[in-house]
Formats: structure tokens, sequence, C-alpha cells
């Protein structure tokens, strides 16, 4: 499809003008819908996937080692971000963002159902590899949709972005709560039903209301020659038929997923930076701002490998440390998920008045990268705090440690997408965004090979470890501080 054609469904009145949705345009309300229920069915499958591979046949769940199971929750996790690389190519170069959007989602509903549906292991393969790569794409394009709302003259973006940002908490909030809650009560297959039931009022939505997107939202920024997409279907399939022959002479196994994970990050990462400080068109100040992202990017791999313990190491200790007694009532493990959302929730709008009241005064980015690292590790020395032996860690102390998971996240987290876009030289604009998320696919799946060494009976070596990585990486970014500043000649 070239770059002038578009689909059938075309806005129907002028969006940029519209208030229909507090404010914003009307058609805000349908992403805003859509990427809630996403998030809903995302969280809350997550909030149950580790306990559902490690507990037992007899407590409804699969048996498999605690290690192994970290691994795979890893590599999916890794997988997500990795799959933006492909859902954003799908986009730019074949189908369109609403198009590869509205194809994601559906890809996310059928991998809950066969979560929910299918048997053991295979349920877990074919749904964690579909929710993968359509997660992916939803992330890659959702934003880029609600960007296209807006011109770059209109005053409403920054409101408009945060409303759709509450929604993704809002979805991030409930999915665990009733997924938890389900998996608790009535077995783990009713709570991913759960999830795929939130997906698939997520996508009816959606459809409902997709022809009210701007035009230009259908139109494929930069179509393949004509001819060239028989090549990479092949090599697609290609690729689809050698991880299949890997997988069956047994050089991918389970335990090793996270670390497969890691080693496809880190090559891509290592070509994109190699293509990109090879390229004679990068010099002077461009070059200069690519060699001060190597630094930043090193911090958010070590601040994602350790943040995403939300899914690997806490809900093990949510099961076999923490007392989750709420006056006789047992509270379900998930429901632990669902303390970072509110916190994010409440704060954030706190951060954005900080950092609009401080302007110029604020602190430059590698110190927020740094300050945003090191508070991780300070909140993983946090556990050493707590109270020894089985279930009796307090709820209100894992509730302040993941006050400071937030508080972290709100340093390095929303500026990582903007640091990046404001570095990278212009012929490289999308393939920095792509290493942008191959550090959180790297962190996250280094976070599932990190989780494999936590043993809650000799717990305290690996709290202080882990947590010293990212206090000495954070420290040596905010040292680093001024020298990264001049290497970014003139961006902040």
């Amino acid at each position: 499809m070239s770059a002038h054609q578009s689909s059938p469904h075309q806005k129907t009145r002028d969006t940029r003008s519209d208030t229909g949705f507090l404010g914003q345009p009307a058609v805000l309300a349908n992403l805003f819908g859509v990427e809630l229920w996403e998030r809903f069915s995302f969280y809350g499958m997550q909030g149950i996937l580790l306990i559902y591979l490690y507990f037992t046949a007899a407590e409804g769940g699969l048996g498999i080692d605690q290690g192994v199971a970290t691994s795979i929750v890893g590599a999916y996790g890794g997988a997500v971000y990795l799959s933006t690389i492909l859902g954003a190519w799908l986009a730019d170069r074949l189908i369109g963002p609403e198009r590869t959007l509205f194809y994601a989602a559906v890809c996310v509903m059928l991998g809950h159902v066969a979560l929910s549906l299918l048997p053991g292991l295979t349920g877990v393969g074919v749904g964690l590899v579909l929710i993968a790569l359509g997660s992916g794409g939803v992330k890659a394009n959702a934003t880029s949709l609600v960007g296209s709302l807006y011109d770059e003259h209109d005053t409403r973006r920054d409101a408009g972005f945060s409303l759709f940002y509450m929604g993704i908490n809002i979805g991030a909030f409930i999915g665990p709560l009733l997924t938890g809650l389900l998996q608790d009560s009535i077995g783990f297959h009713w709570g991913f039903g759960a999830a795929a039931v939130g997906m698939a009022l997520g996508l009816a939505q959606y459809t409902i209301f997709r022809g009210r997107l701007p035009e230009e939202t259908h139109h494929v920024a930069n179509p393949l020659p004509a001819g060239r997409g028989r090549a990479y279907a092949v090599g697609g399939v290609v690729a689809v038929a050698l991880v299949a022959v890997l997988v069956r002479v047994g050089v991918i196994t389970a335990e090793r997923l996270s670390d497969i994970v890691i080693g496809i990050s880190l090559l891509a990462a290592i070509a994109y930076f190699v293509l990109i400080l090879a390229d004679k068109q990068v010099q002077g100040v461009e070059r200069s701002r690519v060699l001060a992202f190597i630094p930043l990017f090193v911090c958010n791999v070590v601040f994602w490998a350790l943040y995403q313990q939300q899914f690997t190491v806490v809900p093990i200790y949510a099961d076999e440390r923490l007392d989750r007694d709420l006056f006789g009532w047992e509270m379900p493990i998930a429901w632990v998920n669902s303390i970072n959302p509110v916190f994010i929730i409440v704060l954030a709008g706190v951060f954005a008045a900080l950092w609009t009241k401080l302007g110029s005064r604020q602190p430059a980015t590698p110190l927020k990268f740094g300050a945003g690292t090191a508070l991780m590790g300070v909140a993983f020395f946090l556990f050493l705090g707590m109270p020894a032996g089985s279930n009796t860690a307090p709820l209100l102390g894992i509730v302040g440690i993941l006050l400071v998971f937030t508080l972290a996240e709100l340093l390095i987290s929303p500026v990582g997408l903007s640091a990046t876009t404001k570095l990278a030289p212009k012929k490289f604009a999308t393939q920095m965004v792509g290493l942008y998320f191959l550090s959180i696919a790297l962190g996250t799946a280094l976070a599932g090979t990190l989780a494999g060494y936590y043993d809650q009976d000799a717990e305290g070596p690996f709290f202080i470890w882990v947590g010293l990585a990212a206090v000495v990486t954070g420290v040596v970014v905010m040292i680093a501080n001024k020298p990264i500043h001049r290497l970014m000649a003139g961006v902040d």
C-alpha cells in the first residue's frame, strides 16, 4: 500500500478541533479505553503468570522449577519490548499504525484465550508468544495514534497524554485485583479468562470507533518497494523454522530463555550503535549526542533489571515471605502488583508539577537517570530490614518498598523516551527509539535471569549484591553528569 492510500476507515470530522472528551478530541476516549483494557489484560495476566508456572499441580499450577519459571517470565517480558521494533516496522513499512494496532490487539486477545483454554505448557507457549508479539505492536503504535490527534501547536497535547497514561495505570491497577481474586478462589484459567474478556472488550470498543481516527493514521510512512515484501516474508518463515529446529535439538530450552533474549537484545543494541556511529553523516554534534546516550543506555538496563523484579522476585516474596493476612482473610498474591499503579496515579502529577515549577533549575537528564537507578538499588536494601521467616514480612513493609520503586521509576522512566528522541541523529530517529526499547528488553530479560539466584532461605546476599550494582551504576552516572552533559551538546 502506498503512502497516499488509506483504508475505508477514515475520520468523519476534524478531531483536532474537537473537545468531546474532557476538553480533548472525542476519539481520545477510544484510545484511552483500548489501552486501559489492554493494560488490564497484560498486567492481570502477568500478576498470576509466575505463580502459575511454579505452583504445584495440586495448587493448580504447572510445577516448574522457580528458576526456570523466572527465566520464562523474564524472556517473555524482554520479548514484549523486542517486538516493539517489529510493531514499528509493520506500521512504517507495511500497513500503517492504525491497522497495526488493531491486528496487534487481536493477537493479544488470542494469546489470553490460549492461556485460558489450552492446557499446560502448550497454552503457555502459544499464549505468551502471541501476547508478546501483540503487546509490542500496541506499545509501538498506541502512543503515536494519540499524538496524531494534535498538531504541534495544540496546547492540549500534554494534558491528553496525561489522560492516556491515566488509562494505562487504571488498567494496571484493576487487572491484578480481578485476576488474582479469580485465581485464588476458582483457579488460574479463570484469571487468564478474565484477561481475555478484558482485551475482547477493549478490542470491541476500538473496532466500533476506529473509523473516527485521523486519516493519516492509515498511511504507510515509508512503504516497501514493490516485490520486497516477498523477500521479508521468506526471511520470516526461515527465522521461524530455525527457531523450531533449535527448540527440537535442545539449544533453546525454557531455562535458557531469558539468557537467549539477553543475547539477542545485546547483539541488536551493539549493532545499532555501530551502525549509527559508523555512518558518515553522523558527525559533530550528532555523533557526540549518540556517545552521550551510551551511559544512559547502560543505566536504563540496570534500572529495568531491578524494576521488573516486580514480576519475578516480588511475587515469590509475596508468596513465601509476606504476611498477607487482612483481618482474617488472605490477600491474593497478585494484589501486590496493583500497589505500584496506585502510586503512579497519585504521584505522576506531583512529579510533573515539580519539574514544571523548577523549569531550567531541574536536575539534568544524567542526574535523573543516575538517581532513579541508585534509588532502585536502595529499594532492594530495604528488603534487608524485613523480619525473617516464612510469611512474616508485614504488608506495610512491601508497600513502602514499592513506593520507593515508584519514586525511582518517576525519576527515570518518563524522561527516557524524551531524552532518546532529543539525542537521536535525524537520520536514525527511529533506530534510536528502537535502542531505547532494546535497553528495556535487555533489562527485563536480565531480571528473569537474576531472579533465578533468589533463595528465600539465603536472600540477604541477593538483595545486597543486586542493590549494590544499581547504586554503584547510578552513582557513577551522577558523578559523570558534567562530561555526559557536555556530550549532549546543549540538549537536556
